[in-house]
């Protein structure tokens, strides 16, 4: 269990964890010599559960506000400090409002410096206490009488957090690691060090983990967790891990160290915000935002409603990417970071910067906020456009990818997409409904382009969907696929006459064994004794029936000769490293001119079959199916 401690200035907290641990949390010179918190402070003991119990000593001071909501984030209980002689100051109360409006549920209230107040008034400042915790999260909270100086109580206290870390839910274990960074420093021969709550997952010694905003790759070299050697931690626990691969500039307060597959960092937010007291704010108004270990200044957009539970729905633009997760707890504080404004939870970590305030984002963020996962993925599945990024769902709740049974799948591995149950067979009829319209609009095309196909569709779908929606439309025969068109299997254009019988004799000049170095325009006028601009009039026709390829302006190719170079495209990549061959291999394979070579890489290129990487090419993996 970690406990969290609050409470005003000089009110004994620092001397209560010490008198429970035996362990002076007060680790700078300057808070030696100011006899004040600063940052934050850690002890652990084990409080006779025989398990370790951490402590997170926060500053009371109104301007370290911003620590004290860095060390109350995930937290699994309060442990709120009331002076006797003081009772309950400003700094308590904004205190409580964060810790209510992070989430904190459990907590206990220690009464210090009882030695120094009867009876009667410590009765009076325990019915006030109680009082003020109602109507929070935390009310109906035990609060004892303590002394740090003379021991009075503190038995009783340390008994009372022992059974509360007995009944302490254990987190789940099975799901991605993160770690919120709360401090950095370096250790003479072992390198940079960073200590903080493990909020999910768990953490090994050799495990492959990411600094995240960065994006640095990072080698767990050694774990303490609960302030002992541990070859693995699990959730909820305080670790220090020490890093390979990385300075100790390069991570401190505000990153987590988390999973690859967690790597995501977002400047833009959605969330359910309660204020402090009811405030109406125009869109643009500025805030501090504290989320985990991490601040950033926040542009807040009011959306135009709110849960059921009477938080406002607002979406926060950032001043730099943060990583953060679904759920997190957060803090606004005024500009001058001398006031809390509210406070709430981050829902969409991806939302729209348009038509962010529709009944249709209302809806998606109503499904974001259900705390059950597959409920809040079925709940977005009923909300137009009726399709969920799987990847990106699992990731931003901080769990593992699973594939539920209850929904349509469609994509490839790595862009698995959630559909609406029987969606994807309505966007298969609304692909056929819409070519056939474009073939009746357009009788003497050979077909629609596929990405002015994808465009049309709605729900308009990522690229590596709408392929695997496409193929599934060919297997299943509902259209036919040709080079970079798509039509429906009945659809055949005819050429007029005169225009056929010209095209019968240029066809042959195309073919045979100059196929891949096929005659100019200009060279098959001459040769056929027909002007220029007639025979290329006839060949752009060709080009739109799909009987030839424009490569360039003056160099067409009989289609059949087009997908044998692709196949030949695809042998070379195929057989290169890495996928990737050089134009002079696609040369010497076609016995081509480098001009021509290069013409027609470049063809396939704005085809979409093939990359490029400055002088190489590879076959594009999403329409590797083409010809």
């Amino acid at each position: 269990m970690i406990i969290g401690t609050a409470g005003h200035i000089d009110h004994g907290k620092t001397a209560l964890v010490a008198a429970l641990t035996g362990t002076d949390t007060d680790r700078l010179a300057e808070e030696k010599a100011r006899g004040i918190t600063i940052d934050l402070g850690f002890a652990y003991t084990d409080l006779g559960d025989g398990s370790v119990t951490g402590f997170v000593d926060v500053p009371g001071h109104e301007r370290l506000v911003h620590t004290m909501v860095a060390g109350a984030g995930g937290i699994d209980l309060a442990l709120i400090v009331v002076a006797a002689d003081d009772g309950i100051m400003p700094q308590t109360q904004e205190h409580l409002a964060i810790l209510s409006l992070l989430g904190v549920t459990r907590a206990v209230v220690a009464i210090t410096k009882a030695d120094l107040a009867e009876a009667p008034a410590l009765d009076e400042l325990r019915a006030r206490i109680s009082q003020r915790l109602q109507g929070t999260p935390m009310a109906g909270a035990p609060v004892l009488a303590v002394s740090a100086r003379s021991g009075q109580g503190i038995d009783a206290l340390r008994d009372l957090l022992a059974r509360q870390a007995a009944e302490t839910t254990q987190r789940e274990a099975g799901q991605p690691c993160r770690v919120i960074v709360d401090r950095s420093f370096s250790i003479e021969g072992a390198g940079t060090v960073v200590t903080g709550i493990l909020r999910a997952g768990e953490v090994r010694v050799g495990d492959q983990l990411t600094v995240s905003p960065a994006g640095l790759p990072v080698r767990v070299r050694g774990v303490r967790a609960q302030n002992r050697r541990v070859d693995v931690a699990g959730p909820g626990m305080r670790v220090a891990l020490n890093l390979a691969g990385i300075a100790r500039d390069q991570v401190g307060r505000g990153d987590a160290v988390l999973a690859p597959g967690l790597h995501a960092p977002t400047d833009r937010v959605d969330v359910a915000l309660h204020w402090t007291h009811a405030r109406p704010f125009r869109s643009g108004t500025r805030a501090r935002l504290h989320v985990g270990s991490a601040e950033a200044e926040a542009r807040l957009v009011p959306l135009g409603a709110r849960l059921p539970d009477g938080a406002e729905l607002v979406q926060m633009v950032l001043d730099r990417p943060l990583a953060v997760g679904w759920g997190d707890g957060f803090i606004l504080r005024d500009p001058s970071a001398s006031r809390t404004l509210g406070g709430g939870r981050l829902l969409d970590l991806r939302p729209p910067a348009r038509r962010r305030a529709t009944p249709e984002r209302h809806a998606a963020l109503g499904a974001w906020a259900l705390p059950d996962h597959d409920a809040a993925l079925q709940a977005l599945l009923q909300v137009p456009p009726g399709h969920v990024d799987l990847a990106a769902f699992y990731r931003d709740r901080g769990l593992t990818v699973v594939e539920p049974g209850y929904t349509d799948i469609l994509g490839p591995p790595t862009d698995r997409m959630a559909f609406r149950k029987g969606l994807p067979d309505e966007m298969q009829q609304a692909l056929t409904e819409t070519l056939a319209s474009y073939h009746e609009a357009n009788p003497d095309l050979q077909g629609m382009g596929r990405e002015a196909l994808r465009l049309s569709l709605r729900p308009r779908l990522p690229l590596p969907v709408f392929e695997a929606l496409l193929r599934d439309a060919i297997a299943g025969g509902r259209i036919h696929a040709e080079a970079g068109f798509v039509r429906l299997p009945g659809h055949a254009p005819q050429m007029a006459v005169a225009d056929e019988a010209l095209y019968a004799r240029i066809a042959p000049e195309l073919a045979g064994e100059a196929r891949f170095r096929p005659p100019r325009v200009r060279d098959l006028a001459g040769e056929l004794g027909v002007a220029e601009g007639e025979v290329r009039r006839v060949l752009k026709l060709a080009a739109r029936l799909g009987r030839v390829d424009q490569i360039a302006r003056d160099h067409f190719f009989l289609r059949a000769t087009t997908a044998e170079m692709a196949a030949i495209i695809r042998e070379l990549s195929d057989a290169g490293s890495e996928g990737w061959f050089t134009a002079p291999a696609f040369r010497d394979r076609t016995q081509n001119g480098r001009k021509v070579a290069i013409e027609i890489l470049d063809f396939f290129d704005r085809l979409g079959l093939t990359l490029r990487r400055g002088d190489l090419r590879r076959v594009n993996p999403h329409r590797a199916h083409l010809f």
